[in-house]
């Protein structure tokens, strides 16, 4: 009976410990996502964004070669690389976990799993600079947008008819007439 008794405070034991490593770890893994952040640029350079390792926008930095540019494509310029930075953040999470907890936990599979939910995936490659001559639209710059059904080319309209003139006789005895 005492090797029984034995037995459970060694099994007891052996279960605090690895608790207690298994809460180091996610001690550790929780200081390290914490002090990370990701820090990303437009394709053009014109703007910086640093967004925290939950995906809050913690810097943004507008470059003065911006100031050419329209309000629009600037706005999108800066969403599109939030977009980027956010989409960073799983990849970094995995790192931390597997540098801290290991990948065989099942609740570190579950953080890396939300947040593969939560942030969105790479936007696509800005397109190319347009051509000399060339010209290219974006859906979401509407102010520089045709119209979807611009109206059809206007028709030669026929000529006015012709007034005529005082002296010419219709038969009409209303010659002063207004309407002539």
């Amino acid at each position: 009976m005492a090797n029984d008794i034995e037995a459970s405070e060694r099994m007891v034991d052996d279960w605090v410990r690895q608790t207690r490593e298994r809460a180091e770890k996610f001690q550790a893994m929780a200081e390290r996502v914490g002090e990370m952040s990701v820090t990303e640029r437009s394709a053009d350079g014109s703007v910086r964004v640093t967004v925290s390792s939950k995906g809050m926008l913690t810097d943004l930095a507008i470059s003065e070669d911006a100031a050419g540019q329209r309000m629009a494509e600037v706005s999108a310029s800066i969403m599109r690389t939030v977009r980027l930075a956010q989409s960073r953040i799983p990849e970094l999470l995995r790192q931390a976990m597997t540098e801290t907890v290991g990948t065989d936990d099942q609740a570190a599979n579950h953080i890396l799993d939300e947040a593969a939910r939560t942030f969105p995936e790479p936007p696509e490659p800005e397109p190319d600079e347009a051509l000399p001559g060339e010209r290219r639209f974006d859906p979401e710059i509407v102010d520089d947008q045709e119209p979807e059904n611009p109206p059809p080319p206007s028709q030669p309209q026929p000529p006015p008819p012709r007034r005529r003139a005082r002296d010419e006789d219709d038969g009409d005895d209303m010659q002063d007439s207004i309407f002539s």
